[in-house]
């Protein structure tokens, strides 16, 4: 089976959420591998994407980690998972805007189409503020 979204999209998309919950300070890596229980050499292979998608800055030595460029209420969902996926298409042949040379007969291409547009249309108007759970005035923390 597969999956329209794999390890590396959810787990950055965790990365991003992570960050997004410190707005104001550099991360280090270590602490949001720990935090979001994925393992620091995966983490490495995710940041890069990150960063040279311009999503986040990053600094080494003390007082280093990775820090969002922009507000949190400025990234979708989708564009996170695009940067980390390449491309978010249900079906290979429309993988960034290719079309198979049987599209002219096609009679599944529309449905494949209305699909693509629904999950891009969906994904891009979450954004990482959505996903934040706020805690409600029933919610105790003892």
């Amino acid at each position: 089976m597969s999956y329209l979204v794999s390890t590396k999209g959810r787990y950055a998309l965790r990365v991003m959420l992570d960050l997004s919950q410190h707005p104001d300070t550099h991360v280090p890596l270590k602490e949001i591998a720990d935090r979001q229980n994925i393992s620091l050499k995966y983490m490495e292979t995710i940041m890069p994407c990150l960063k040279e998608a311009g999503f986040v800055t990053g600094t080494q030595g003390k007082g280093g980690g990775y820090k969002l460029s922009r507000p949190p209420e400025d990234y979708s969902v989708g564009e996170i998972l695009r940067v980390t996926e390449g491309s978010i298409s249900p079906v290979a042949c429309l993988d960034n805007g290719y079309i198979c040379d049987r599209a002219n007969e096609c009679p599944t291409l529309p449905v494949w189409r209305k699909l693509d547009s629904l999950i891009k249309g969906y994904l891009d108007t979450v954004k990482l503020t959505d996903l934040v759970i706020e805690p409600t005035s029933d919610d105790y923390i003892i």
